[in-house]
């Protein structure tokens, strides 16, 4: 709640806007036709993709402005219209070294719709020729068929009907022209997003029945990409928004934080460098007909840096990603592993590789985002197959040896997972005398517990523990244990870790 300092503070909306046009440069003008409808109005897409179009309009490029479309019963679409679309965005990290600071006004989206309370609106949308992209950020979870969803539901429970019956809306609207398709860029963090949306409206109209006719539209006026997008946004700054209203002369209830770094990597045809001229106006956006390597290079290096690292972190006392990123050993050693072990596997260009990883690891340095090596330590099994064990495989094919940082990551991982009680469906590991909670699927927490319950402490013993995790096949999606020379090294390295502690454990490695 706004103290008695702030009350004075105006508010941020459309009459302010109207008194203070140098602060948006011009770029609120209400008559840019709306150009996109955006399914998501959190702090993600306002700091990422809203951004960008703002960036495109202040330069003339784009001239089009967003309708955010409220994806759930309880939103801040209510917000967003009584601040007319406006919000600040502060962007705070390190760039070639230096602590950077920038903050802007945007004013790239003209409204916010809930179709819970407003379906007619939503389905007009369709009417309107000038829209032609649609972008979403509904989480992970959002693309998924469900077949509870009725094409009478005003609206369906799902993303995926959502948009089907704005799809079946256009259709009918303009008679199946096949040129008001949209162009679909999706956002949320799942592999093949865009395949993925398809798939779903797809097999919504298949439950539904809709004409063939229609489907065929779908398929081929349409273009479903798939993205790559990367950013920290750090959201509403609760703990400095006070202040910051104060020295922006404004109160902004949608202040918005994010890191400088950005990356938008888009899967579709060439055209759309013209038709949303992102890297022309200078945004780090990438339009590619194969996005893979460029995936390739964000999990191997930058989840990847996380996954190597993190684990060994902890154990060695450190509790944010920044922290771990002023020890020279612990910085030294993963940079080591993505340097020497990750980038050599990846098929990007080398100095290509190195310049994202030097990105990569101003980013985790930033002294504005505290990012808890608990929080990324979440589900780390499986973090470790996606992310690390293919650079390991892909190392040991081309080099004919282990990558030493991976394969230490891996003993690293299984010690962090040490514990042999499960409390509130946790496993409890303990550090410096302090209990931690490992989280994980049940069966994963349960199979460490009862291993660590018949550890004797001995190296025989750690070689009995390190090959019973290594042979889980549900986990690794092979027997590990199959990879030359993985056994031995693993057992030695945890061997290591609990003998002498993690950090001289890594000091040893050469």
């Amino acid at each position: 709640m706004p103290t008695l300092e702030t009350v004075a503070i105006p508010h941020l909306n459309a009459e302010f806007l109207k008194e203070h046009p140098v602060l948006s440069n011009g770029s609120a003008d209400k008559q840019l036709p709306e150009r996109v409808l955006q399914f998501g109005e959190g702090g993600f897409l306002r700091g990422f993709v809203d951004w960008m179009i703002d960036g495109m309009n202040r330069k003339g490029l784009f001239n089009g402005r967003v309708v955010v479309v409220q994806p759930i019963a309880q939103g801040q679409v209510k917000m967003l219209n009584e601040q007319s679309g406006a919000y600040t965005l502060l962007m705070r990290g390190i760039e070639e070294g230096n602590v950077v600071e920038r903050q802007e006004l945007i004013t790239s989206i003209s409204r916010g719709i809930n179709p819970y309370a407003d379906f007619q609106g939503y389905l007009k949308c369709a009417h309107n020729p000038d829209l032609r992209f649609i972008v979403s950020n509904t989480t992970e979870a959002g693309i998924a068929y469900s077949a509870a969803d009725k094409q009478s539901d005003q609206p369906p429970a799902s993303f995926p009907a959502k948009l089907t019956l704005l799809l079946l809306e256009r259709y009918k609207a303009f008679n199946g022209d096949a040129s008001k398709g949209f162009v679909l860029l999706p956002c949320e963090l799942i592999d093949r997003n865009g395949d993925n949306l398809k798939k779903t409206v797809l097999q919504t109209a298949a439950n539904w029945g809709l004409d063939a006719a229609f489907v065929q539209w779908i398929e081929s006026a349409n273009v479903f990409t798939n993205t790559l997008v990367d950013r920290i946004v750090t959201g509403y700054p609760r703990n400095e928004v006070e202040k910051l209203w104060t020295n922006s002369g404004y109160r902004d209830d949608l202040f918005d934080s994010s890191e400088v770094f950005h990356l938008w990597v888009i899967e579709g045809p060439a055209s759309l460098n013209e038709e949303l001229p992102l890297a022309k106006a200078g945004f780090n956006v990438i339009v590619s007909d194969n996005m893979k390597p460029y995936r390739d290079r964000k999990v191997g290096i930058l989840n990847g840096a996380h996954t190597t690292t993190v684990p060994a972190a902890f154990l060695a006392g450190f509790n944010y990603v920044g922290d771990f990123m002023a020890d020279a050993a612990v910085s030294g050693f993963m940079k080591s592993a993505i340097a020497d072990e990750v980038i050599p596997t990846l098929t990007l260009p080398k100095a290509e590789l190195e310049l994202f990883a030097a990105s990569v690891f101003e980013r985790f340095s930033n002294p504005f985002i505290q990012h808890s090596l608990l929080s990324i330590t979440l589900n780390s099994v499986s973090k470790y197959k996606a992310r690390v064990l293919r650079s390991l495989e892909r190392y040991v094919d081309l080099r004919g040896e282990l990558p030493k940082r991976l394969t230490f990551a891996l003993a690293a991982l299984i010690v962090f997972y040490r514990g042999t009680e499960i409390k509130d469906g946790a496993l409890i590991g303990h550090r410096d005398g302090k209990e931690y909670p490992i989280k994980d699927n049940q069966p994963i927490l349960e199979k460490y517990a009862s291993l660590w319950s018949a550890f004797d402490g001995s190296a025989a013993g750690v070689r009995t523990l390190t090959d019973a995790v290594l042979e889980q096949k549900e986990w690794w999606g092979k027997d590990l244990r199959t990879i030359p020379n993985l056994s031995v090294a693993v057992a030695e390295y945890a061997n290591a870790i609990l003998t002498k502690g993690v950090v001289a454990a890594i000091a040893e490695i050469k």
